[in-house]
C-alpha cells in the first residue's frame, strides 16, 4: 500500500528548514513528489546559535525557539501539499528532528529544540520527533541517523558504495553489498560548519560560495597539523560530534599562535581540514569502496569536493568523488528524506538505528508520537 510522509530536516549550518514530501511502500521504494524550502531570518539564527552555550534563562529562550521553528516547520508543511496538490490527511506522518543544540551522549543526552505538538496542531498530521534519545538510552551515541537510511535506499549488490553527508558535520556511510550487516558509519568532524563561521566573521558572508575564498588562500600546514590534533579525530568509532566541540571558540583557541595566518589563508585551512579528516576515515574504514557518493551543502563547495580526491589519493586510495544525483536522489534532499524514512519506521513498527554504527546495545524503534 503506497503510503505518505513529510520529512523536514534543519541542520547544524542553520540555514533554513529543507522539506519532502514523498511515497513510500513500507519502508521502501521511496520515490519524491515535492521539496520545499523555508529559509531561516537573521534573529532565528542569532537566537539558535546563542543557545549552543549557556547562558541566562535557556529554558525560556529554548521553549519560544521551539514555537518558533514549529511554525517554520509548518509553512515548509503547507507549501509541500500546495506543490503535490494532497491533502494534510493523506499524510502518514511528518518526521521532524528539530534542531539540535547540546550533544552529549557521553552524558547521557542529545538535546534538539522543537515544539512537535504545535506542530501537529498547525499540520492535523501525525508528528514524529526526539529520535535521538532510544538510541541514547540503549548506551548508543543516538548519531549519526542517517546511515541506516543511507543504506535502505542506496545499497548495492555489486558495489561496495560510501555516502559522504556534508553539512555542518560531516559523517560516512559505508554500505558493503546489500546486507545490513555491513553497514558502519560515524561523524568525521567538522563539515561546512568552521568555514561558514569564518566566512561570516570576516567577510559577512553566509557561506564560501563553490569554495572560492578558499581556493584564492593557501593551506597552512602547520595550523592544519594543529587542528587535526584534537582528540576527536583519533577515537574509534561508535562517535558522533557537533558545535558541542566544534564551534567557533574552538578554532580561536586553536589559532592562538599563529596570529600571522592571513583570514583567507585560515579559511584554505580550514576546507583542507574537513577534506583530510573526512579522507582519512575513508582511507582507513572503506578502503575497497571506489567511488564516494556526497550529500548535504557542501556538494556544492567544487574547490573542497576537488580536495577530497586529492586527500584520498594522499592516502593511498584513488577514488571518484561524485554526489548522490548518480544514484537518482538529489543531495540536498537526502537529509530531510532519511526523516521521513524513519516516520515510516516509527508507524510499521521498524526500527531506524544500527547498532554497529551507533553502539546502541541494540536496534530500537527511534522517536515519539504526537498524535493529530
Amino acid at each position: 500500500m503506497v503510503k505518505h510522509y513529510i520529512g523536514l530536516m534543519s541542520g547544524t549550518s542553520l540555514d533554513g528548514v529543507d522539506g519532502v514530501l514523498v511515497t513510500a511502500e513500507g519502508t521502501g521504494n521511496f520515490q519524491l513528489l515535492a521539496s520545499a524550502c523555508q529559509p531561516f531570518d537573521a534573529g532565528f539564527r542569532r537566537e539558535a546559535m546563542a543557545l549552543q552555550t549557556p547562558g541566562d534563562n535557556e529554558i525560556h529562550r529554548e521553549a519560544l525557539l521551539g514555537n518558533h521553528l514549529a511554525h517554520y516547520y509548518a509553512a515548509c508543511v503547507h507549501q509541500l501539499l500546495h506543490s503535490a496538490a494532497i491533502d494534510s490527511k493523506a499524510v502518514c506522518a511528518i518526521g521532524a528532528h528539530g534542531q539540535t543544540i547540546r550533544h552529549c551522549p557521553d552524558q547521557g543526552y542529545s538535546r534538539q529544540t522543537n515544539n512537535p505538538a504545535l506542530l501537529a496542531e498547525l499540520t492535523g498530521i501525525d508528528v514524529i520527533a526526539d529520535f535521538r534519545s532510544r538510541d541514547i538510552a540503549a548506551g548508543g551515541q543516538g548519531a549519526p541517523l542517517v546511515p541506516a537510511f543511507h543504506h535502505d535506499m542506496f545499497a548495492s549488490p555489486d558495489e561496495n558504495r560510501v555516502i559522504a553527508n556534508i553539512g555542518g558535520i560531516s559523517n560516512i556511510t559505508l554500505s558493503q553489498g546489500d546486507t545490513v550487516a555491513g553497514v558502519t558509519g560515524f561523524d568525521t568532524g567538522p563539515g561546512n560548519m568552521l568555514m561558514d563561521a569564518w566566512i561570516a566573521r570576516h567577510r559577512n558572508l553566509p557561506y564560501d560560495n563553490g569554495g572560492a575564498w578558499a581556493e584564492a588562500g593557501t593551506m597552512n600546514a602547520q595550523l592544519l597539523a594543529a587542528l587535526r590534533s584534537d582528540p576527536f579525530f583519533k577515537k574509534t568509532p561508535p562517535k558522533s560530534t557537533g558545535r558541542d566541540l566544534f564551534d567557533i571558540a574552538w578554532l580561536d583557541n586553536k589559532l592562538a599562535g599563529f596570529n600571522s595566518v592571513s583570514p583567507v589563508d585560515v579559511q584554505a585551512t580550514l576546507l583542507a581540514l574537513t577534506a583530510t579528516t573526512l579522507a582519512d576515515a575513508i582511507a582507513l574504514h572503506a578502503s575497497k569502496v571506489r567511488t564516494i557518493y556526497i550529500c548535504g551543502g557542501g556538494v556544492y563547495n567544487n574547490y573542497l569536493l576537488k580536495k577530497i580526491e586529492e586527500a584520498l589519493k594522499s592516502a593511498g586510495h584513488s577514488a571518484l568523488v561524485t554526489s548522490t544525483a548518480a544514484l537518482g536522489v538529489s543531495p540536498i534532499h537526502v537529509e530531510a528524506m532519511a526523516f521521513a524514512w524513519l516516520a515510516a519506521c516509527f508507524k510499521e513498527g521498524r526500527t531506524g538505528n544500527l547498532a554497529a554504527v551507533t553502539g546502541a546495545s541494540g536496534p530500537r524503534i527511534l522517536g515519539a508520537c504526537y498524535p493529530y
